[in-house]
Parts: structure tokens; C-alpha cells; sequence
């Protein structure tokens, strides 16, 4: 690699404790392999309404447009709502991909890891979410799949990953991420 690949995350999840955060947020202390992590906040993005879309759209969609095309890759860290990712990132990714033909996604590599306290581990958003990742062409890592169940126990009273095995596979999982990143981000157009 020429340079450290800047990887833009998207977190699904707004609360101020959230367990998907903690895990975006332990990524870069891994150091697991040279990629910078850079989390993208989607909670002031409007929702997308085609009508404002245009020449006058939106400061905000067109700053989250331009990061989401500037990225080497991108990484999606969701909880699962009702067996599907979040609102505000299905608004996220209209927001990037729209208007049609304009899809900032167009050819970037990325991944899903899903985070949940449950025992699944967030599967519904996790395959929900690679359904759409599909069809915007988002070249999407398929192995090692990340379902995080049980999350509540994976971190310190300071919010810090303390979980052994949790970090080794972490680790791993960027290892592989790196990698598919070099391999896919030449594709990216």
C-alpha cells in the first residue's frame, strides 16, 4: 500500500453509551494493521427528501457525500432495530447515494460488523444492511463475518475493550479488512 487507507465508519447507533461506538472507537487501538479510522457522525444528516436534492441540497449531504467519496473504504458498526439496521443509517446511506446515479458509494470496499447485547448479535441488520451494500455496489468483505452478541460484557468501566477474545478477533477482523481494502480499492472508480 501506497498510504494508510482512510476508512470512513459509519456508526448506527446515536446513544451517547452506545456499545457500537466502543467498538468503532477500540478498532484503531488494535493495531491490527495500518488503517485510520475516521467515524463519520450521521445524526445531523437530514432525512433524504428528493425535492431538496439538487444544485441547493443540503450542506450537510453534500459534506457527507464528498467524505464518503474521498474514503479508501468504509465500515458499517450497527446494532440491530426490529431484525434491520437503524433509521438514521438507512437515511445515511440514501443520503450518500442519491440522487440516482450520483451513488457516492460507487465501487468503495467496506464491511458490517453488528454489535449487539443479545446473543445473535445483531444477524437481521448485518444481512439486512449487505442486501442494500449490494445493490450500491459497496464491495463487501464476506469473511470473517463480525456478529458481536453479548456486548455488554466487552468492555472496562471506562468504556475500554477488556475482552480478550473480542479483541483477538477485532484484530483479525482488520487484518482481513486491510487486506481487502488493497485488493478491492483499486476497483473504486
Amino acid at each position: 500500500m501506497s498510504s494508510t487507507p482512510r476508512v470512513v465508519v459509519l456508526v448506527g447507533s446515536l446513544r451517547k453509551e452506545s456499545l457500537n461506538r466502543r467498538v468503532a472507537l477500540a478498532l484503531p487501538t488494535l493495531e491490527a494493521a495500518p488503517l485510520q479510522f475516521e467515524i463519520a457522525e450521521i445524526g445531523n444528516l437530514p432525512f433524504y427528501n428528493q425535492d431538496l436534492d439538487g444544485e441547493n441540497a443540503p450542506a450537510e449531504w453534500v459534506a457527507f457525500r464528498d467524505r464518503i467519496k474521498a474514503a479508501d473504504a468504509v465500515l458499517f458498526v450497527t446494532p440491530e432495530y426490529n431484525r434491520s439496521v437503524p433509521g438514521v443509517l438507512k437515511n445515511a446511506i440514501d443520503v450518500a447515494s442519491r440522487p440516482y446515479g450520483q451513488n457516492a458509494f460507487e465501487g468503495t470496499p467496506g464491511a458490517v460488523i453488528s454489535v449487539s447485547p443479545g446473543t445473535v448479535g445483531g444477524f437481521g441488520a448485518n444481512h439486512h444492511l449487505r442486501q442494500s451494500l449490494v445493490f450500491l455496489n459497496v464491495s463487501t468483505m464476506q469473511q470473517p463475518e463480525a456478529y458481536l452478541g453479548g456486548a455488554g460484557g466487552f468492555f472496562d468501566a471506562d468504556g475500554n475493550l477488556s475482552n480478550d477474545s473480542t479483541r483477538e478477533f477485532l484484530a483479525k477482523f482488520v487484518q482481513s479488512f486491510a487486506e481487502w481494502i488493497e485488493t478491492n480499492r483499486k476497483k473504486k472508480p
